[in-house]
């Protein structure tokens, strides 16, 4: 039988039962559509990190101290041994631009005129530089070594009364007491940093001066370019061990940890490799359910259409030629299956996206044609018993079969 005329008659069978042919291939479109969403997801999220990670923070050098011979999230075990000497010593290194000291001030309450939050913040101190690329809804950066304060829109709106450009904050921490000018609002309560996590948490940001800090937990080195990343850090961390206040401040057993930007996309792609590798997973067990749908029909079929089994072979049709007919059928299923997965799938994958709020959008091509492919075989695999047993069909019973 020719292949054009094996696609006639398989498609025709298919017409020609509809809604079950759309109920058999069900299994398989939510299975593709699901494998299809978790990856575009895994895929755009990754891009997205990347783009902030390695785009403007490639040269960047996130340095603390950590517990020896443990491998965790950056600044993991973080202690403030790095002094206002220690950032003046590494910004002499040659290859580094500029170096951003940083850490966090827990405060017990905070108060804006007769207004008191008693919650514990966190208020963020750092240099001006940290905020020079962003954007401010409302005033400017904080100037270095002076009271003043730059806040995030949410961190502005804990308060009664929401705080703007030219209020004062009372920041109170046990018997101290630190008044802050806030002189700037962010357009976006985004976290700025590996060590602020990915979540928009609030945030007040100042100098140490105006709280009189004197330790930090983080230091951000920025090298002159990428392609000097890899020299500086040695550098860095040559002078910390040998040079620097905090190796005489070191705790027992603690190190000094320096992490790159490339250092920290190697963990993130193999966090959201892991997660989404589980997720698909769990969403391949649709298709496993969608073969049994192919069986299951493709069986039906073959009862149901065993007198014209027996007639195709009467008039000569061969072995081959009837297992080659269902076969067809069931690749044909499959396949539509996949292709309509695959489209659901990166409808629901950018709808996902848009509703998270990732700014990538990355549809993962080749696993739209690995669909493709595993709807064939699906179809193939599901439908190999079914064709072969209607092969096997003894055309003299076939015919006398009611």
């Amino acid at each position: 039988m020719k292949p054009v005329e094996n696609l006639r008659i398989s498609w025709r069978s298919i017409r020609g039962h509809k809604l079950r042919s759309t109920l058999t291939t069900l299994g398989v479109i939510i299975g593709i559509a699901a494998v299809i969403t978790f990856v575009t997801l895994g895929a755009s999220l990754q891009e997205d990190i990347v783009g902030q990670i390695g785009g403007e923070e490639a040269s960047s050098i996130l340095t603390w101290v950590g517990p020896e011979g443990q491998d965790q999230a950056p600044g993991f075990g973080a202690e403030p041994v790095f002094s206002p000497a220690d950032v003046g010593g590494i910004a002499d290194i040659e290859t580094v631009e500029t170096v951003i000291p940083y850490t966090i001030w827990l405060s017990d309450r905070l108060r804006v005129g007769e207004e008191t939050v008693i919650r514990q913040e966190a208020v963020r101190i750092t240099s001006p530089a940290f905020l020079e690329d962003e954007d401010f809804r409302a005033g400017a950066n904080f100037a270095a070594g002076t009271n003043e304060a730059v806040l995030t829109p949410n961190a502005a709106a804990m308060f009664p009364t929401n705080v703007s450009v030219g209020d004062s904050i009372t920041v109170l921490r046990g018997n101290r007491t630190r008044s802050l000018s806030v002189v700037g609002i962010l357009n976006a309560s985004d976290s700025l940093g590996a060590v602020e996590g990915f979540q928009g948490t609030p945030r007040i940001y100042t100098s140490p001066e105006a709280v009189g800090e004197t330790r930090f937990l983080f230091l951000y080195v920025e090298a002159t370019g990428p392609e000097t990343v890899d020299a500086t850090k040695e550098d860095v961390r040559r002078y910390l061990e040998e040079d620097s206040v905090a190796s005489v401040d070191l705790p027992a057993d603690y190190v000094f940890k320096l992490q790159t930007s490339e250092d920290l996309l190697s963990q993130v792609r193999e966090i959201l490799n892991l997660l989404t590798g589980f997720v698909t997973g769990i969403a391949l067990i649709s298709l496993v359910v969608g073969s049994i749908g192919i069986a299951n029909i493709m069986l039906v079929s073959v009862t149901e259409r065993t007198r014209e089994i027996g007639i195709m072979k009467a008039v000569g049709a061969q072995r081959r030629d009837v297992l080659t007919l269902f076969l067809t059928e069931a690749v044909i299923l499959g396949l539509v299956g996949a292709v309509v997965g695959a489209v659901l799938g990166a409808v629901v994958g950018f709808a996902a996206t848009e509703v998270i709020g990732i700014d990538a959008y990355v549809f993962p091509l080749q696993w739209a044609l690995i669909a493709a492919a595993i709807g064939i075989l699906v179809g193939i695999v599901s439908g190999l018993y079914p064709a072969w047993n209607a092969a096997r069909t003894d055309p003299i019973e076939a015919l006398r079969y009611e």
